[in-house]
């Protein structure tokens, strides 16, 4: 069995070469059209060290029955592509947001569907933005639907994507918060739909920024009650959900997530907390780990019979 990697040139996609080198499961093709026979090191400074080449060999002609694809193309690029591996019995994460409405594809939050993802031939990974919001949405499932869900998040710029705008993307933000997608994110369907399947449907005002971090991802939620849970329940609902979740931690109340003590890991900093009539929780991801990458890498390990942590070993220290 192996590990192929389709669109092995983006940021997500660095990242998941770098975690399946350590890993177990062997990896085969490296799939980039534009650098094709290219060392992979040369175009990602923390790979410099890797002896992997992308290939000139292509992820269709070389998959066989019971691999895994990761399709890391961008958005709209591999529908084709996939339905071609899914008809080869190769099975498919796919981290763009082309399956995440699709009633085919198992919906990849891995710590709230890994009965699911154990069997599924089609994962589509949630974006980093979902991933955020979602982990730190779903367990107030116990209460109830809130009268509103504000969602206030803020990513790095690597969750635009690796092309040549990004530079100046970079030199534009660095001075700035800028809010953008304010008539619509692609993220935003996916987690109305993850909502509803969770019995907590209700309006949705979600607001993404991008600042001037290489990556990293923090999401405020808010959802406002017309009578709240006590501060009690909120920490109870939180500890039972991810009692048995490698990689989140839930902070004291006193404490806040922080980027810096999750990078380039797939751990999840959480906090949860009362403000009036709100619950206020804080979730920290890894844009490309957790929200993307790592997460992918979990989600393989669940689908392979591995341990979740499998190839996910290195934690940030935390003070």
């Amino acid at each position: 069995m192996k590990v192929h990697i389709w669109g092995a040139s983006g940021y997500a996609a660095a990242e998941a070469i770098r975690l399946l080198e350590r890993h177990p499961a062997q990896l085969g093709v490296l799939e980039s059209r534009s650098h094709a026979g290219e060392r992979v090191g040369d175009h990602f400074p923390l790979l410099r060290r890797s002896p992997l080449q992308f290939d000139k060999e292509s992820v269709i002609e070389n998959a066989r029955a019971g691999d895994v694809v990761v399709s890391a193309g961008g958005h709209g690029e591999a529908k084709e592509l996939i339905n071609a591996l899914l008809d080869a019995k190769v099975r498919v994460i796919d981290l763009s947001s082309d399956f995440r409405l699709d009633d085919r594809a198992v919906y990849g939050l891995t710590e709230w569907n890994r009965a699911a993802l154990a069997s599924a031939n089609l994962v589509a990974n949630p974006g980093c933005y979902a991933t955020a919001a979602l982990l730190a949405m779903l367990p107030l499932a116990r209460f109830g639907p809130p009268l509103q869900w504000i969602v206030d998040a803020k990513s790095g710029i690597t969750g635009a994507g690796r092309n040549p705008s990004v530079g100046a993307l970079y030199a534009e933000v660095t001075e700035e918060i800028r809010p953008y997608g304010l008539e619509g994110h692609r993220h935003e369907p996916e987690m109305q739909r993850a909502l509803d399947v969770h019995g907590l449907s209700a309006p949705l005002l979600f607001t993404p920024h991008v600042v001037p971090l290489s990556r990293g991802l923090l999401a405020d939620v808010y959802a406002l009650y017309e009578k709240p849970p006590s501060e009690a329940h909120v920490r109870a609902a939180f500890e039972e959900a991810y009692a048995c979740s490698p990689f989140i931690r839930l902070l004291e109340t006193t404490k806040a997530p922080s980027t810096a003590a999750i990078a380039r890991t797939n751990d999840v900093e959480i906090h949860a907390g009362m403000k009036g009539n709100a619950i206020r929780v804080l979730c920290a991801v890894d844009n490309l780990g957790k929200g993307a990458a790592g997460q992918a890498v979990q989600n393989l390990n669940v689908m392979l019979g591995y341990s979740e942590e499998t190839g996910l070993h290195e934690r940030a220290i935390v003070a």
